[in-house]
């Protein structure tokens, strides 16, 4: 039997194939893709939202921490069960109202997506639609307070739940790829926090070298 190549990596050209495999991109999506692109709002990886579209197959309570235009709520809310539904946070409220636009752009439903406009950790503290359980979870916003949400949040997950963040690889600064200050703060709590997921027993978890690297770990309580 042949031995797999494992110095091969996909490269852009191999993305491409795989992207022109895909279903149409919808509107919506294009149209957030075309707005952030200029502003450099930040987004997550249009492959990384397939995964995220995926991923959310099924589930019916999703929290998102970290909205920006609303762009990985869509692809979650394209995916997820026809009776699911969404609580996004992110104190951002002119950003989080063009994200509305968008969703009902793309027939979704405003009572799927509950918006909280307040910073994370207060939210969680005082919004009482995120109590929880959750079966679904994505964390992508202030990256030294990525292990402090998983703490608030593994209270409020289902057995079995999906627990997802992005940025993960940060560009390679997080593994040493790409060099990073000492007393680089995101950089030093993305690496913290990846090494404590991938050591909690509670989860069985890996990271995907998509985009800008996906923690993917399921709950096991």
């Amino acid at each position: 039997m042949a031995k797999n190549d494992r110095t091969w990596r996909p490269d852009a050209v191999d993305l491409d194939w795989i992207e022109s495999l895909a279903p149409p991109l919808p509107a919506a999506l294009a149209a957030i893709e075309a707005a952030a692109g200029p502003l450099r709002i930040p987004i997550v990886d249009r492959d990384a939202g397939r995964v995220l579209s995926v991923l959310a197959g099924g589930r019916r309570r999703i929290v998102e921490v970290g909205t920006a235009y609303g762009y990985s709520t869509l692809w979650l809310a394209l995916g997820m069960s026809p009776d699911g539904t969404i609580v996004t946070i992110d104190p951002d409220r002119e950003r989080t109202d063009l994200a509305r636009g968008w969703w009902r752009e793309a027939g979704i439903p405003d009572e799927r997506i509950t918006v909280v406009n307040a910073p994370a950790l207060e939210a969680f503290a005082t919004d009482p639609s995120l109590a929880g359980p959750f079966d679904l979870v994505f964390i992508d916003a202030l990256k030294p307070e990525y292990g402090a949400y998983l703490e608030v949040l593994t209270g409020r997950l289902t057995p079995g739940a999906l627990v997802v963040a992005d940025n993960v690889l940060w560009s390679g600064r997080v593994s040493g790829t790409r060099p990073a200050a000492p007393d680089d703060e995101n950089t030093n709590a993305l690496r913290a926090f990846d090494a404590a997921v991938l050591a909690d027993r509670r989860f069985s978890a890996t990271i995907l070298p998509v985009g800008d690297g996906l923690l993917i770990a399921s709950w096991r309580g």
